[in-house]
């Protein structure tokens, strides 16, 4: 089972776009995955209709003395299941800080389905937190969205020299391009620039497309919903690539 990870230190950059439709994605290929919506804002939870599903009792799951195994429900996508976000998450950051041996949350968390999945993506909160940590530590992959543009470019900077200062291992970031304008040549140039500088940059950039945004009416990925839409395609391509680096 991989773990790939969708993150970034600042929200906006369409994320939870790219987990939900990644997810759908890699279920394609004849794929067993789960889907973990730990943003406590639950929008990935939100596009697959699914509530919260814990009972008031995320904090057994989530924190220890209970299996995840219970609180799992499959979407109406065969071979995609979820863990529903829930708002007892915001203090999970808060558990880890005071838990014993932390860094193997993770790992411990996953440990009983483990043999039944082949791939679990994690949409994450933003910012360096216990949790993050935890995720720079524990996941196979952290798949980082970056608008082509100076400030989100920066921010991918500053994880990326966290990442060194901190002893993570770098080979886990793969950073890809979202909310790409062509027409932008500020895009067409960073774009140029950061690939040049970062060879793990997997070279594929998601357009801005506002059938993205539509995803919260239709509730589906776009990648099910109009599968021929460019912004479909380079979703596909974006699992494809990840998947042989992986």
């Amino acid at each position: 089972m991989k773990v790939i990870a969708v993150y970034n230190i600042k929200g906006g950059v369409g994320k939870t776009a790219t987990a939900v439709n990644l997810s759908y994605a890699a279920t394609i290929d004849g794929n067993k995955v789960l889907l973990l919506d730990i943003d406590p804002q639950g929008a990935s939870s939100f596009y697959f209709k699914t509530k919260p599903s814990m009972d008031g009792d995320a904090n057994k799951i989530l924190f220890g003395g209970r299996s995840i195994e219970s609180a799992i429900r499959q979407t109406e996508f065969t071979g995609l299941d979820i863990l529903p976000a829930d708002s007892k998450y915001r203090k999970l950051d808060h558990f880890l800080y005071e838990m014993k041996k932390s860094d193997k949350w993770l790992s411990k968390l996953f440990s009983p389905v483990r043999k039944q999945y082949d791939y679990v993506f994690i949409d994450c909160p933003p910012s360096i937190t216990s949790v993050s940590r935890n995720l720079f530590e524990n996941a196979d992959a952290m798949l980082v969205p970056v608008i082509p543009t100076i400030l989100s470019i920066r921010t991918y900077e500053q994880l990326r020299e966290f990442f060194k200062e901190e002893g993570f291992d770098k080979k886990k970031l793969f950073p890809f391009f979202s909310m790409y304008e062509r027409r932008k040549n500020m895009h067409n140039e960073s774009m140029d620039i950061f690939a040049s500088n970062y060879p793990e940059c997997i070279k594929i950039a998601i357009p801005y497309n506002s059938e993205i945004e539509r995803m919260g009416e239709y509730l589906a990925p776009i990648v099910h919903k109009y599968p021929y839409a460019e912004a479909s395609e380079m979703y596909m391509k974006l699992w494809k690539k990840l998947k042989k680096s992986l």
